[in-house]
């Protein structure tokens, strides 16, 4: 098992073996995918459909919706994480967000 998904399946007291949703939609996810880079860090990784995955992987005007989507989806299950962390990338991909 790749470090990244120890990572993610430890923070989110998951077994290797349980359903694990897409944090996006609730869909089975399949791909834990690195937010920004390749840090196996549990701010950087989301759990995504393959479909999302292709959607909204490496591309930078998408960042800060999946950034904003992970914090609240860890906030939501009791995990805990640096705000400091999330708070600096949001401010430095913001430039590229185009939901505005």
């Amino acid at each position: 098992m790749k470090n990244h998904t120890k990572v993610y399946i430890k923070a989110l007291g998951y077994n290797d073996t349980d359903y694990m949703p897409s944090e996006l939609s609730g869909s089975k996810g399949v791909d834990i995918h690195h937010i920004i880079d390749r840090v196996d860090r549990i701010e950087n990784l989301i759990l995504l459909t393959r479909d999302e995955h292709l959607e909204y992987g490496e591309i930078k005007s998408k960042m800060v919706f999946l950034l904003e989507s992970h914090m609240r989806f860890l906030e939501d299950n009791g995990v805990i994480f640096s705000y400091e962390w999330f708070n600096e990338q949001i401010t430095k991909y913001s430039i590229y967000d185009n939901r505005n």
